[in-house]
C-alpha cells in the first residue's frame, strides 16, 4: 500500500503509517548506512564513536501531570541515545513560540528544561527561537537534538535469538494515559494518574554494565510495547509471546485507558524501557534495573520465539492469543 496523496495525523502515529512513510518516502532519497538502520539514534563512525539522535515535541497540553513539554524534550532525547548504548553529553534546544504564549509560561518551560538537563548530567550548548503568528503553532514546539559517546556497542534487534526474555523496565501506559486524561479536562477522574517521564541514562546504564547478554533496548515512545516490540520482531524476523498477567500496568492507569476507550498496550511510555536480553541472564538484568529508581517495577513479560514468523502474540489472562500489531491510525496523536 503506497502512501496517501495527503498527510493526515494518521502519519504521526509511530505506527504502521509512520514506518511506510519513512520507508516510501523519507529513506529512499536520504539513504545511507547510519539511517538506515533506522535506530533511535544513529552511531557514527570515527575515533569517538559518537552517537547522535533528534526529535521534536509538540506535546498538547504543554503541561501535564507528572510533566511537560520541556521536561520531555530533555528526557526524551537522553534516553534516545541512551538506547543506542551511549551515554548523552549536549542538547540543542530550538524552540517555535506561536505569538501570544503568556511568557510566565514559557519562563516555566525553561525551569523545566534546566532541571531536566542538570538531572541527565547534560548541557544545553546551542539552540535557536523563532516566533509564529497566533493560530500557526499552538503554543510551543520543541526540537532538539543530542549527542554523546558510545559506550555500548552493538545493540540491535537483529541479535535476538529464539528463548530470549523480554523486560519491561516499570508500568506500561502512564504517560500516554495522563497526557489524554489532561487533554479531555478528566483529570479529577485521573488525579492518580502521572507521565513516567524520565532520563533513562542511569538505568540503561546500570542493565548494560550488569553482566547481562543484553540484545537491544527501547523505550516505548509513540505506540506502545505493542508497536515497540512488533518493530523488533520485523526486524528480526522472529516472534515474540507476550503474557498479559505478566505486563505491569497501575490500576489507575488501566482503569484511565477503560475510560478513553483506549488498549494501555499502544499508550505511550515516556520513562520505560524494553529490554531484550539472553534468558540465562535474564535475573541479572532484571536486578540491575530493580536496583535504580526507574527500574524498580521491572519484570519479564514474554519471550522471543521462532515459532511465530515475526509475529507478537500476546497470551490473555482468559488464555487465548491475540496477534499484535504496529498501531493503526492516530489513536494518541500529539502525544509527544
Amino acid at each position: 500500500m503506497s502512501v496517501d496523496e495527503i498527510i493526515t495525523l494518521d502519519y504521526g502515529s509511530g505506527g504502521k503509517k509512520t514506518s511506510r512513510l519513512i520507508s516510501d518516502e523519507i529513506l529512499p532519497r536520504l539513504e545511507n548506512p547510519a539511517l538506515s538502520e533506522l535506530g533511535d539514534g544513529a552511531v557514527l563512525p570515527g575515533a569517538d564513536r559518537l552517537v547522535f539522535s533528534t526529535d521534536s515535541f509538540v506535546v498538547t497540553p504543554l503541561f501535564f501531570p507528572g510533566g511537560d513539554i520541556g521536561k520531555l524534550a530533555v528526557c526524551g532525547t537522553v534516553n534516545d541515545i541512551a538506547m543506542c548504548g551511549g551515554e548523552a553529553k549536549y542538547l540543542s534546544l530550538s524552540l517555535i513560540i506561536e505569538e501570544g504564549l503568556p511568557v510566565a509560561d514559557l519562563r516555566r518551560v525553561m525551569d523545566s528544561v534546566q532541571r531536566a538537563a542538570a538531572g541527565a548530567g547534560v548541557q544545553v550548548v546551542t539552540g535557536d527561537t523563532k516566533v509564529v503568528e497566533r493560530s500557526r503553532g499552538d503554543g510551543l514546539y520543541i526540537n532538539t537534538a543530542g549527542i554523546g559517546f558510545l559506550r555500548h556497542p552493538g545493540l540491535s534487534p537483529k541479535n535476538m535469538c529464539e528463548g530470549d526474555a523480554v523486560i519491561l523496565s516499570g508500568t506500561a501506559g502512564d504517560h500516554g494515559a495522563a497526557v489524554m486524561l489532561a487533554r479531555g479536562g478528566l483529570l479529577d477522574a485521573g488525579e492518580a494518574v502521572e507521565s513516567d517521564c524520565a532520563a533513562l541514562g542511569a538505568l540503561a546504564e546500570a542493565v548494560l554494565s550488569s553482566g547481562a547478554e543484553v540484545r537491544c533496548l527501547r523505550d516505548p515512545t509513540r505506540g506502545g510495547v505493542a508497536t515497540t516490540l512488533c518493530e523488533f520482531a520485523e526486524s528480526s524476523g522472529l516472534g515474540m509471546e507476550l503474557f498479559e498477567t505478566d505486563i505491569p500496568v497501575r490500576p489507575a492507569v488501566r482503569a484511565a485507558c477503560s475510560l478513553l476507550g483506549l488498549d494501555v498496550l499502544y499508550c505511550a511510555n515516556e520513562g520505560k524501557l524494553l529490554a531484550v536480553v539472553s534468558a540465562e541472564t535474564a535475573e541479572t538484568a532484571l536486578a540491575a534495573m530493580r536496583a535504580t529508581d526507574a527500574g524498580r517495577d521491572a519484570a519479564v513479560i514474554g519471550r522471543v520465539s521462532g515459532a511465530d514468523g515475526g509475529r507478537v502474540v500476546l497470551r490473555t489472562a482468559a488464555g487465548g492469543g491475540r496477534i499484535l500489531q504496529k498501531l493503526a491510525g492516530a489513536q494518541l496523536p500529539r502525544i509527544c
